[in-house]
């Protein structure tokens, strides 16, 4: 039989650079994740926008491994890239907004859904938020973007319209659309 024994001196080698990253994206890659899939709604480019993120954070990582902003920092440019890769198609999204915009008053429309049997019971956190990205994800671009940086990322509707380009007020119509 093989006995191992550990001096209570001995110590473990001091982690590499490699191994400090590894456990920085380990720490940090479902906020990424989850931002660029949120705004994104398609997991290959949510995965390449989480890849990039964390690309730029290695060329800073010096900067960010003992940062209390770390996090911030990550979200932020995982938004920024997400709202990038929606720009390069935005032509296309509101080509198909406009098309199906039609005869529709300025005026959004109050929808209302029926009640079920069981709307009474309540659902747990993780089964309401669950159901969220999920309707999330079944939104057209053009209202989920700006929902999701209104209530995931806090922006305000002036700094949605700034960022994405568009009025103020289609930013108000597209949220209460996505709502």
């Amino acid at each position: 039989s093989l006995a191992l024994s550990f001096r209570p001196d001995e110590r473990r080698p001091p982690m590499t650079d490699a191994q400090h990253f590894e456990a920085f994206l380990h720490n940090y890659q479902n906020l990424v994740f989850s931002t660029a899939m949120r705004l994104t709604a398609n997991q290959a480019e949510a995965e390449d926008i989480t890849q990039e993120v964390f690309l730029r954070a290695y060329e800073r990582f010096a900067d960010l491994q003992h940062s209390p902003t770390a996090g911030g920092w990550l979200k932020t440019v995982a938004t920024n890239l997400s709202l990038n890769h929606l720009a390069r198609y935005r032509s296309r999204w509101s080509f198909f907004s406009e098309l199906f915009r039609g005869n529709e008053s300025d005026e959004p429309e109050e929808m209302e859904f029926p009640a079920t049997d069981d709307a009474n019971e309540p659902l747990a956190a993780a089964d309401r938020r669950e159901l969220v990205e999920q309707a999330l994800h079944r939104l057209p671009t053009t209202q989920r973007v700006p929902l999701v940086l209104h209530h995931f990322e806090g922006l305000q509707y002036d700094e949605i319209a700034e960022k994405l380009g568009v009025s103020l007020g289609k930013v108000k119509t597209d949220i209460f659309r996505g709502r």
